[in-house]
């Protein structure tokens, strides 16, 4: 079985060889996901650091995009991109290739943030004229939560009173009856989270609350409102800020009817098994079924296995050698192959190079930086075993191999909740 696993991985960095520098086929594992990670991040981190992403970015929409302001484009670009990268950027600074790359990084995106709330700025980013703006915000507050001493704490006083004001601002958009009500209470609950619980909107964290556990369908999938979709939004948005709104109660220390530990707890489970099923997704070759809308999200598909690696509470049926030579294989896949660039260093459209006919009507390349939260594991040292130990072979890897492999099952719920009074 080691054996033609290493086979597998040799006719991988074979074919990556004969269209990458030499350099690249001999990179640690760590050393490509950063490469990675830096490419997307530094065109447009760099340029809103100095006020002028709106003035360089080459943009692009999808050619059915609707009717809403197109400069949403630069929230979408930056609220997502640093909701992948921030655990990344919130390790400690050292004096390594990596840490001083990534030092500059943190240094940019502290000023983007700033910019972006500064009035004066002209990379001040486009708050309150359009209900993708309550999406994008949620991922800018997602970004704090996940990277709360590197990137919230050392903000100004005033910045961040312009954050909790904009935030609130938006109380003034309807969410529809979707996935839209965990972008409300992952807002609210980071005001909660940073004040003290006084100026937060405690409703729409409990309603949200309820109608995700009245959402859950089973075996670690929810539905994206009262209808089950076959898509990738349980991997998008739910799981994710699922967790992180209930989270943030717990750090808010949040009084109220719901035992907000044990539902953590069960949600933590259901993105274990969730994050089992992504892991079996993922073919020997690297490719997972492409299915659902969004699409060209891309590797946004993966989020919660990464974020489960990251958090370092991967399912005992998951190993980190396993979980990271699956992800490095899609990567390679997704991004070796095909030109995913345009040629400001932008993202295009597309799942697997420029492929436009993808989009859907809120689509635009912006969007696209939500594939960063695939990026989550650097967020963990270079020294951690998810990085350290050695690469292990995959489950379909295994089947496909004709070696023995772990059966499925379905997975319950076995954490029960009901309100304190």
């Amino acid at each position: 079985m080691k054996r033609l696993f290493l086979i597998l991985l040799a006719c991988v960095a074979l074919t990556a060889g004969a269209k990458a520098p030499k350099k690249a086929a001999v990179q640690s594992d760590r050393d490509y996901w950063r490469q990675e990670a830096y490419k997307m991040a530094q065109p447009v981190l760099e340029n809103m650091a100095k006020g002028e992403l709106q003035k360089n970015m080459m943009t692009e929409f999808s050619p059915s995009f609707d009717n809403r302001n197109r400069k949403v484009v630069y929230m979408e670009t930056f609220g997502r991109l640093m909701a992948g990268i921030a655990p990344w950027l919130s390790l400690p600074d050292d004096d390594t290739p990596e840490g001083l790359q990534r030092r500059q990084l943190r240094e940019w995106a502290l000023a983007a943030y700033r910019n972006s709330v500064d009035p004066e700025s002209p990379d001040y980013l486009c708050w309150g004229v359009s209900g993708q703006n309550l999406v994008d915000a949620a991922y800018i507050a997602e970004s704090f939560v996940r990277g709360y001493d590197a990137l919230w704490v050392p903000l100004d006083s005033v910045t961040k009173r312009r954050y909790l004001d904009e935030f609130k601002k938006l109380r003034s958009i309807e969410p529809p009856y979707t996935n839209w009500f965990l972008f409300s209470s992952i807002i609210e609950s980071f005001i909660a989270k940073v004040t003290d619980r006084r100026e937060y909107d405690d409703f729409r964290v409990m309603m949200t609350i309820r109608k995700v556990e009245e959402w859950y369908v089973g075996d670690g999938w929810y539905a994206d409102g009262p209808v089950f979709a076959f898509d990738y939004y349980s991997s998008y948005v739910f799981h994710a800020m699922y967790l992180e709104t209930l989270q943030n109660m717990i750090d808010a220390k949040a009084r109220t009817r719901l035992e907000y530990q044990k539902y953590y707890d069960r949600a933590l489970k259901r993105a274990q098994k969730y994050s089992i099923i992504l892991e079996r997704f993922i073919s020997p070759e690297g490719t997972f079924p492409v299915i659902g809308r969004s699409t060209p999200y891309r590797m946004a598909a993966m989020q919660p296995l990464a974020m489960m690696a990251w958090r370092q509470t991967l399912p005992k049926e998951l190993t980190n050698g396993q979980v990271r030579a699956a992800l490095t294989q899609v990567m390679h896949r997704m991004y070796d192959q095909q030109n995913n660039y345009n040629e400001g260093g932008f993202l295009t459209i597309g799942f697997c190079g420029h492929q436009p006919e993808t989009a859907d009507w809120y689509t635009n390349n912006g969007s696209l930086y939500m594939t960063s939260l695939s990026l989550m594991p650097l967020g963990l040292p270079a020294d951690h075993p998810f990085w350290t130990d050695p690469a292990e072979p995959w489950t379909q890897v295994k089947a496909w191999g004709g070696q023995p492999f772990p059966k499925d099952h379905r997975w319950a719920d076995d954490i029960q909740t009901k309100d304190k009074y």
